[in-house]
């Protein structure tokens, strides 16, 4: 955690440092998780989730620029199983929050009051909250379980070895890529962004299975210039 707070500051001391535009910006998140080791999805069920933060533009020449910031973002999926009018049935959500930091470079056409946007970076996350909800019935009886998720306390500096880890239990550190298109107008950004996950979410092995999950996120967002 003071690793991470680290990050954080050192980001926001040198956006300090030059002329740089803040953005807030919030949206609806439409995430998944993989089950194939070729990124596929499967079977699972899209979880609309939601994302809010900071972001700064940090101009690097005529139409570049680097978007650094920090934001809590929501990810998961929904599971089910069985046929619902029958007697065993099952409906699963993992709906994980993380605080994220992107890093993503950025092109924006030179000219006019509208403006095209594209980029890319990657980011790094870290789990803070989130629940994990199942609702069914078995042999007829309905039922219902919810607890908090738990999180390894993985220090990512240790590169062979995994503190706090478990079965059932999610790894802390989340990182990938995410791109990003959209229009940028005088005060507002709308936006289409895409979260590629490259972390594994299972702690406590490597195996191949623990391999194929990992976040997907799609994003619709509105940015407002401070």
């Amino acid at each position: 955690m003071k690793k991470f707070s680290l990050i954080i500051c050192t980001i926001f001391l040198g956006q300090g440092l030059v002329h740089s535009q803040p953005i807030l910006r919030g949206g609806v998140n439409l995430a998944n998780i993989t089950i194939t080791n070729d990124g596929d999805i499967d079977e699972n069920k899209m979880l609309t989730s939601f994302q809010v933060g900071l972001l700064t533009d940090i101009k690097l020449a005529t139409g570049f620029y680097f978007q650094p910031g920090i934001l809590f973002t929501g990810k998961g999926s929904k599971t089910s199983g069985g046929n619902p009018s029958g007697d065993n049935y099952f409906t699963a959500t993992t709906n994980p929050f993380y605080a994220e930091i992107p890093a993503t470079f950025l092109f924006k056409s030179p000219t006019g009051a509208v403006k095209l946007i594209a980029g890319a970076g990657p980011y790094l996350g870290i789990g803070i909250a989130g629940k994990n909800k199942v609702d069914g019935k078995l042999l007829g009886n309905s039922f219902h379980s919810e607890k908090n998720i738990e999180w390894s306390n993985d220090d990512p500096s240790t590169l062979n070895y995994e503190e706090g880890a478990g079965y059932g239990i999610l790894k802390r550190f989340d990182y990938g890529l995410n791109g990003t298109v959209g229009l940028e107008l005088p005060n507002t950004i709308i936006s289409v962004n895409y979260g590629f996950g490259l972390a594994k979410l299972q702690s406590g092995s490597n195996s191949s299975a623990d391999d194929k999950n990992k976040h997907r996120v799609l994003s619709l967002t509105v940015g407002i210039k401070l």
